[in-house]
């Protein structure tokens, strides 16, 4: 059995076709070109605008003339993340898919349910035409996951619609109202490599096996930062061994909880035992911290076979591990409007070391853009003092609520009559497009509701079955009473 004997096999099916496409963000051409060939073979109006957005549309069916125009929007494009161990190529291959019980997944890679299976609802929309609906217009959006910039650069009066449907929500039976703005800091430690001097042995550090996810979704849950584990493990061997930094690398999205990260260093000859059994005991910290978070996480400390030749300048790598553990990171604050809300967070996204620079990226989001702009001066702050040099980018403000709207109302009385109980009307932590798309659409009435996805942004990634048909149900009932215009 494969995903696409699943039901209702025609979101499974356009769902199967994205799965089939290379399309991590950045590198979204063949995924454009796919989605151009597929709105021509349906006969579909459709166009890419002026920077690759794919827009299509269909008229109103017989009847439904007088009902307000909709917007279905999700981004074409996948976080590609894959576990230490998995070969594969996300610029050529096609994600490899299974069936494990009520969930879909990939084999040791992220789905890309996140927003594939939002777009594959959005385009079995256009191709059945038993539906009732009024005017349908799709945006599918490209590099969301790493800047948003499709929405970013869509251009007032593109699109005629009143309503937006979002579809890149993770939660079936909640819906989006609002969300978290965001702001990407990068922190520089500019360094000179030095020699390796005699009596030194190369060993590398690696922390991996930690869940990682979502980095607006997931922060809540308090999983381990790869990269600040291994700062932990590392400034102890730095201060009291006198061991030296080679290289560092955690992480590689801004968006994503690093899971892994791994560092090169050199060790006194006379201090390997005393280190390694520092290691351990760090190790075990974290272990006995994190058990019910990461349980499966894993340290190895290992010698080199082939050592690098040069180590990062001391004094720059012991200020850049000690600005990794004093940065903050993770939940800073909870939000006293709205109960159970992460009001601001930083995700240390990425640490690396090349071409004589280190470099600490990491987002921060918050739905109160005061407090995001002081968490980023207490960034600045730690940075600077370490002797970094810091800069700021990417900032979006939040999308504020607004609760009150005839989608709204009518959202709810149809999840009542086709699901049971009540739809729960919320605010989210993550950042979606909607923030950047109702400043150049202010008429509209914007929502965002999805199927039930798990570990997003993670090898783990999966997507409950039963969801995507209640989520299809879901909004092919709510198009079919769109209110009047």
């Amino acid at each position: 059995m494969t995903i696409k004997d699943l039901q209702p096999k025609i979101v499974w099916n356009n769902f199967y076709g994205l799965t089939q496409i290379p399309r991590p963000s950045k590198h979204e051409g063949k995924v454009q070109e796919y989605l151009l060939k597929w709105g021509k073979e349906h006969g579909i109006d459709t166009v890419r605008d002026d920077t690759g957005n794919i827009i299509m549309r269909v008229p109103a069916t017989k009847g439904y003339e007088n009902r307000k125009a909709v917007v279905l929007q999700g981004h074409m494009d996948m976080v590609p993340q894959k576990t230490a161990d998995t070969k594969h190529d996300f610029l050529t291959d096609p994600i490899e898919t299974q069936i494990v019980g009520e969930w879909v997944g990939a084999k040791g890679t992220t789905l890309g349910a996140d927003d594939g299976v939002g777009v594959a609802i959005a385009l079995s929309v256009l191709e059945d035409k038993t539906l009732k609906h009024g005017p349908i217009e799709v945006l599918v959006t490209y590099d969301e996951e790493t800047g948003m910039t499709g929405a970013d650069c869509l251009k007032p009066g593109v699109l005629k619609g009143d309503i937006l449907l979002n579809l890149d929500s993770e939660t079936f039976g909640e819906l989006y109202i609002g969300c978290a703005g965001g702001l990407d800091a990068t922190a520089d430690f500019k360094y000179r490599s030095c020699k390796v001097p005699e009596g030194f042995v190369s060993y590398q550090l690696t922390v991996k096996g930690m869940q990682g996810g979502h980095s607006g979704m997931d922060i809540i849950l308090y999983r381990a930062n790869a990269n600040k584990v291994a700062a932990r493990i590392l400034l102890p061997l730095m201060e009291q061994f006198g061991v030296k930094l080679a290289s560092i690398r955690g992480g590689s999205l801004r968006n994503a909880i690093p899971f892994e990260a791994e560092a090169e260093v050199f060790v006194p000859s006379a201090a390997v035992r005393k280190v390694k059994t520092c290691v351990e005991a760090v190790f075990a910290q974290v272990k006995a911290e994190f058990g019910q978070t990461d349980p499966s996480a894993v340290c190895f400390f290992e010698k080199v076979a082939k050592p690098s030749k040069s180590y990062i300048q001391d004094k720059v790598a012991l200020n850049a591990v000690k600005a990794v553990l004093a940065c903050p990171c993770g939940v800073e604050r909870m939000s006293a409007a709205v109960p159970g809300l992460v009001e601001t967070s930083n995700n240390m996204a990425i640490v690396k070391s090349e071409k004589g620079h280190i470099y600490v990226i990491s987002l921060m989001r918050s739905s109160v853009d005061t407090a995001k702009e002081y968490l980023a001066e207490k960034m600045r702050c730690v940075f600077e003092l370490a002797g970094a040099e810091f800069s700021l980018a990417g900032g979006y403000s939040g999308w504020a609520p607004k609760p009150d709207t005839p989608i709204i109302a009518t959202m709810k009385k149809v999840f009542a009559e086709n699901f049971g109980g009540e739809l729960k009307v919320m605010a989210i932590h993550a950042g979606l497009e909607c923030a950047l798309m109702g400043a150049k659409y202010p008429n509209w009435d914007m929502v965002s509701l999805g199927p039930t996805i798990v570990h997003p942004h993670s090898p783990d990634e999966r997507v409950n079955i039963e969801s995507v048909a209640k989520a299809w149900k879901f909004v092919t009932k709510v198009l079919e009473n769109i209110p009047k215009k």
